[in-house]
């Protein structure tokens, strides 16, 4: 039966907890985004030109000229960005409450560069989750968390909606769960970090072997 292929899919995340973080990491940060990406996109058609709304689509779509100029960035340094960039998120939410004309050009912003993040973040992963998972296998599991996440921020968006919940109460709330993330963020990015520092010293003690053998 096809269907248990997502089994197979769930067992091998559960076996790796790098790819554990991951999902639960891509999880969180979509569904944020899109619980408030309505409400955002409500705002676009109040106070922004559309002059500067394609500007800002044109800026997102130009992450394939922008990932060659990051080939060799080491993924944990790609999450230090992620963790900045949702700590001024969050930070950004207060902003609604002064002025909603800056609250959503900020957001906008933010959008527009986690976007882009997400895709760099996306083509340098894949070398670490190859040793877990098949590749085939790891791009069919962060399309199902995506998929996921979207579907339950978009039907909570429409809930929130629907019984006319303030948005200053759910910044609140996607406020808390920002907090979260990063919590998780900051585990990936120690755990990534481990990881390629092991890596350079087992390359840097096999070097020296080399060199030895070579001197005898």
């Amino acid at each position: 039966m096809p269907s248990r292929h997502y089994k197979n899919l769930f067992t091998v995340m559960r076996k790796s907890p790098l790819l554990f973080l991951q999902t639960q990491v891509l999880f969180l940060t979509t569904y944020i985004d899109w619980v408030i990406m309505p409400f955002m996109t409500k705002l676009e058609g109040m106070y922004l030109p559309v002059f500067m709304i394609s500007f800002y689509m044109l800026i997102g779509a130009s992450d394939g000229f922008i990932l060659p100029l990051f080939k060799h960035i080491k993924i944990y340094r790609i999450y230090a960005f992620v963790i900045i960039l949702d700590l001024i998120q969050m930070a950004s939410y207060t902003l609604y409450v002064y002025d909603e004309v800056i609250f959503t050009y900020t957001i906008l912003s933010i959008f527009t560069l986690q976007a882009i993040t997400f895709e760099v973040s996306r083509v340098h992963t894949i070398d670490f989750m190859k040793e877990a998972v098949a590749i085939k296998d790891y791009l069919m599991m962060r399309s199902f968390i995506v998929s996921g996440a979207i579907i339950a921020g978009s039907l909570s968006a429409m809930l929130l909606d629907f019984i006319e919940i303030d948005l200053k109460k759910t910044l609140w709330f996607l406020g808390a769960l920002g907090c979260y993330a990063v919590f998780i963020e900051l585990r990936l990015y120690n755990r990534f970090k481990f990881v390629i520092q092991k890596r350079a010293t087992q390359i840097k003690r096999q070097n020296s072997l080399l060199q030895e053998k070579f001197k005898q």
